[in-house]
């Protein structure tokens, strides 16, 4: 082998386990401090790795698998029953929402939902003030802010947002018109679209255990 080419090798090899230790890290952060921000949690964990390198800077996907593999080790006794309590309170409000066709999204239908998680929905209606008008004929204080979501690579909108909290439990809710429903805005964290899921979709994934096999349930239950 070429001084050359074990030079290469070794440099990709420090190259993945620099991705590996940031992604543990920016789970860690993500877990511990509430951070929701794929990005900034990267750049976070790399800060405090002092690793300057922007190509050692893992792929969203890569910290996703770190953080389900840190809450399976340092979390298993409470993270289960977080994730549980939050697919309760989501059926819940889809149930009450039903009006506006509600879909769930986020880290409680991804299955890595912990003390920091909000219940995040996507509504829907053409008149965007008719959710927080019905929310407040029910009694909801509601916080209103904004969004912008990508609907495709070069086109972002900005929708309205709805914060309550309800059993002692955050939820997000995100306004978008009727039409949205054919078609999900791209994910923050990657350029796919972002899964979502119906209250038939969400009661599955509650019905059955959310450990082992994870994944192919809920590829499965949205499909």
């Amino acid at each position: 082998m070429s001084r050359g080419e074990h030079h290469r090798i070794h440099a990709h090899d420090r190259l993945r386990r620099n991705r590996l230790r940031i992604a543990q890290e920016a789970a860690r952060l993500m877990s511990e401090h509430g951070i929701r921000d794929f990005h900034h949690a990267k750049l976070k964990a790399a800060e405090r790795l002092g690793i300057l390198d922007a190509q050692a800077l893992p792929r969203n996907l890569e910290v996703e698998q770190a953080l389900r593999e840190h809450q399976r080790l340092f979390l298993a006794d409470s993270q289960p029953q977080l994730l549980l309590q939050r697919r309760e309170a989501a059926i819940e409000a889809m149930r009450f929402l039903a009006a506006f066709e509600p879909r769930l999204v986020g880290t409680v239908l991804e299955g890595t939902a912990d003390a920091h998680s909000a219940v995040c929905l996507h509504v829907f209606s053409d008149d965007p003030d008719a959710v927080e008008l019905y929310l407040r004929e029910h009694g909801v204080p509601v916080e209103t802010q904004s969004r912008r979501l990508r609907n495709n690579r070069d086109e972002q909108l900005e929708y309205p947002v709805l914060l309550f909290a309800a059993d002692e439990l955050p939820f997000d809710l995100t306004v978008l018109p009727r039409d949205a429903l054919r078609q999900a805005p791209l994910d923050r964290a990657d350029d796919r679209r972002m899964r979502r899921a119906t209250l038939a979709q969400v009661e599955v994934l509650l019905a059955e255990d959310s450990g082992e096999g994870f994944e192919q349930r809920l590829s499965a239950a949205l499909r």
